[in-house]
């Protein structure tokens, strides 16, 4: 005699029940007892209407951070990994992505302190490279050669 692992299916409906599904946006984070995020995850129906009310959230901080990739500078990094961190508030595969940023992060800043004179001089030039950008598009009227050039 063999046994099935398989989940059972209810035969009126035909769909599977199990109690590690989820609902589609991946398996929750672990919640501490007596918080907030406790207190939303009692109710199935609150909880679910959290979860998909956090992923919008998150996406929208993503997709102004996807939106600023027109302009120059690093304008689209904030948003981005702000709509990571709200994710990550969640979802715990959006923690461990966050994880992965927040340890680059301090690698980076160790870095940074271990070498300032490098670091220094690379973020006034950059800084000074966007300047000049700026000042040669509003110079040179870049943006209204471009337009008519193209028509608009």
């Amino acid at each position: 005699m063999t046994t099935s692992t398989a989940a059972p299916t209810s035969a009126a409906s035909g769909t599977r029940r199990c109690p590690d599904c989820t609902d589609g946006l991946g398996k929750p984070r672990e919640v501490r007892p007596g918080s907030f995020r406790e207190r939303v995850h009692r109710n199935r129906s609150v909880a679910l209407a959290w979860r998909i009310g956090v992923f919008v959230v998150g996406l929208l901080f993503v997709a102004l951070g996807i939106a600023l990739t027109v302009l120059p500078g690093p304008l689209t990094i904030p948003p981005v990994l702000l709509g990571l961190w709200v994710w990550s508030t969640e979802f715990s595969w959006a923690a461990r992505f966050f994880q992965t940023f927040r340890r680059k992060a301090t690698e980076a800043w160790a870095h940074a302190k271990q070498h300032p004179v490098s670091s220094l001089a690379v973020t006034v030039g950059g800084l000074a490279a966007a300047g000049v950008a700026f000042w040669a598009v509003g110079h040179f009227e870049l943006v209204d050669k471009a337009t008519s050039a193209l028509g608009f």
